[in-house]
């Protein structure tokens, strides 16, 4: 390639304020949002035909942003800290490959073309999500949807008939909820969504009604989540909400959170008293009880023994992206007659599949991560820089948690949300316009003003 590459790792403030995304830009930007809706409405992506759509949705979105490249004859290339990390991941998965690692070569090449879409969308997403408009535009959507599917949850559990949409029979068995066979990846879904009108309610953007209806949508889905009977979307929901009242009791107090959030908690008890009723309240005085029944003999403690002894036998490069099911049942030490094909735990499959080399990989992305996105926390009440990351930092945290006790991102729909999460919460402040002069009073969302440079 004979062009030149441009790379705008902090690009100046002149050319935030010169910056115009083409029609080709909006086009990709609106086909990432459209895939990750696609991915939970289609049972989370779990299958071949829907796996197929997402992989190929990512690469015809890639195609159509290098085309628009190679015609403006010149490359230009947003950076992120996170791409670092995932290319190394990328690299130990290739490195698998090409020495033989794999136990199943033919698992890891498909596992290998998932996660490769999965970073085509990340990647896209930083090089069209560049302006403050942009992530308004992608909070109401997701707002908007997690809303709706949640809705649609509620309704289906009060009349359910043991098929998902009341159409489509599960015929491996499951506990449907919403969307998902599993309530647990249902679960997982709204626990990166609820926080987005969450977080919105304590802006200053929000009064009147905007604040009334964001407050009830995050209340459904926070709702569900309980509803669901997910005992680790709860203890994930429990944690999320632990760290927004710790920044928000860090930040300025103001009289109006507390009523805000008053309100939020006494919407979301409501609902679980109306819908829930009796069944909720003996799921939860169940937690404690069927929590010692898995510590002292139960399958997923069981499976983490027998992981950890997979791992002893590869400890490096692991035994191949993918390879968990395959390779599983020369260590389980118990009898079943199910198929076990998760660990039920993301870190400890990670472990497994990638060696110490992935698992290391992983955590310097999640150092990445954290430190990247508490830095842009500041002012976030009146920042939408700092709004967005808050947001999407209380989404990532959520499933991160829930992680430990299930494998909500070894569900495509799950995951491929979580990616992008991660990469919004660890990009760049977004490029703000200069307002046009009305008064001296401005809304800090509303106006979009560049921020100044500091000394």
């Amino acid at each position: 390639m004979t062009s030149p590459i441009l790379v705008a790792a902090e690009p100046t403030l002149v050319s935030r304020r010169t910056f115009k995304p083409s029609r080709v830009d909006s086009v990709v930007f609106y086909g990432i949002i459209g895939l990750l809706l696609f991915g939970p409405l289609a049972f989370g992506a779990v299958e071949p035909w829907s796996i197929f759509i997402l992989e190929f949705g990512a690469s015809l979105l890639f195609l159509v942003w290098m085309i628009q490249q190679i015609r403006s004859s010149a490359l230009r290339v947003t950076r992120n800290p996170l791409f670092l990390p995932m290319f190394v991941f990328a690299s130990l998965i290739l490195v698998q490959l090409a020495t033989g690692r794999s136990a199943y070569k033919y698992e890891t090449s498909s596992k290998a073309l998932l996660y490769f879409a999965y970073g085509m969308l990340c990647f896209l997403a930083v090089q069209c999500l560049r302006r403050a408009s942009q992530a308004k535009k992608l909070a109401l959507i997701l707002s908007i949807y997690g809303s709706s599917v949640a809705l649609f949850a509620l309704i289906q559990s009060l009349a359910p008939n043991g098929k998902i949409y009341w159409l489509r029979e599960a015929h491996l068995g499951g506990w449907i909820y919403g969307p998902y066979v599993n309530h647990n990846h249902f679960a997982g879904l709204m626990e990166m969504l609820a926080p987005i009108p969450l977080v919105f309610c304590f802006t200053r953007y929000a009064h009147g009604v905007k604040r009334t209806i964001a407050g009830v949508a995050a209340a459904v889905m926070a709702s569900t989540i309980f509803l669901s009977s997910s005992r680790g979307g709860m203890s994930a929901l429990a944690i999320e909400m632990t760290f927004f009242a710790a920044v928000v009791m860090t930040g300025r107090k103001r009289p109006k959170a507390v009523i805000v959030g008053g309100i939020f908690l006494l919407v979301v008890f409501g609902l679980l008293t109306w819908v829930g009723g009796g069944e909720l309240a003996n799921r939860m005085a169940s937690i404690r009880t069927e929590a010692k029944a898995e510590m002292s003999g139960g399958m997923r403690l069981a499976i983490d023994r027998d992981s950890l002894h997979m791992f002893m036998q590869k400890p490096v490069l692991g035994w191949g992206l993918g390879a968990f099911p395959v390779v599983y049942p020369q260590f389980r030490s118990f009898y079943t007659n199910f198929f076990v094909n998760e660990a039920h735990n993301d870190y400890l499959q990670l472990l497994v599949e990638m060696g110490a080399l992935g698992f290391a990989t992983m955590l310097w992305f999640l150092v990445v991560l954290w430190r990247t996105g508490l830095k842009k926390l500041h002012d976030w009440a009146v920042n939408i820089n700092g709004a967005v990351t808050l947001a999407a930092l209380l989404g990532c945290t959520g499933i991160l948690v829930h992680s430990f006790v299930d494998f909500n991102l070894h569900v495509p729909g799950n995951a491929a949300l979580f990616y992008v999460l991660c990469i919004v919460a660890a990009s760049e402040p977004l490029l703000q316009s200069t307002p046009r002069r009305r008064s001296h009073s401005r809304e800090p969302w509303t106006s979009d003003e560049a921020p100044q440079p500091t000394s």
